[in-house]
């Protein structure tokens, strides 16, 4: 079987890659795969990963039968586009393998689990969102702003006070540090 593996780290965490790589590799060994293609992506927070597409092209091209990864979250960046990836992996008839996970998609035991965390990720990601909307209701049932710290508004005063005086808006803002449309908000409060 001819593989890909792909393997991403972030800035922060970058001492991973070769634990990834040799984890990897080593299970391609095992299953005597051949490693047609390896895939480094050192990237953070990016919703388009251009190397990881570099895959889906070998795969649409019928040049690899398996991927490999180290984890599911090394893969896609939400449930749903890991879940799009691997079932256009799928249709391919390209197998999809998570080393720490042991979802091995080659098996029919892989298949049913990889559904069953489909149903427990979703699970999760709900809990958590309905977690941080209770959170901000009680943040703000105390008073307490939520959201981007104010900037702008704290010099409220100082702004109104200038522009009374006759300095105009681009230079109250160069003052502040702050942008000339906020201070034309200010302004008009």
């Amino acid at each position: 079987m001819r593989v890909a593996i792909y393997a991403r780290v972030s800035r922060r965490e970058q001492q991973t890659l070769p634990l990834q790589l040799k984890a990897m590799r080593q299970y391609a060994l095992i299953r005597k795969w051949k490693v047609k293609l390896q895939i480094e992506d050192i990237r953070s927070g990016v919703k388009e990963r251009k190397k990881r597409e570099e895959i889906m092209d070998a795969a649409r091209r019928r040049e690899i039968d398996a991927v490999i990864v180290w984890k599911l979250d090394r893969w896609g960046r939400s449930l749903q586009d890991l879940f799009h990836s691997m079932e256009e992996l799928n249709k391919l008839g390209v197998y999809f393998v998570s080393v720490t996970e042991l979802i091995d998609l080659t098996t029919p035991a892989g298949e049913a689990l990889a559904g069953m965390l489909s149903v427990f990720a979703k699970f999760e990601r709900d809990i958590l969102r309905e977690r941080v909307k209770a959170g901000i209701a009680h943040a703000r049932s105390k008073g307490q702003r939520h959201g981007r710290p104010a900037t702008a508004r704290k010099y409220k005063s100082k702004v109104i006070t200038l522009f009374d005086q006759g300095v105009n808006k681009s230079e109250i803002a160069r003052r502040f540090s702050i942008s000339r449309t906020s201070v034309r908000r200010l302004l008009e409060c």
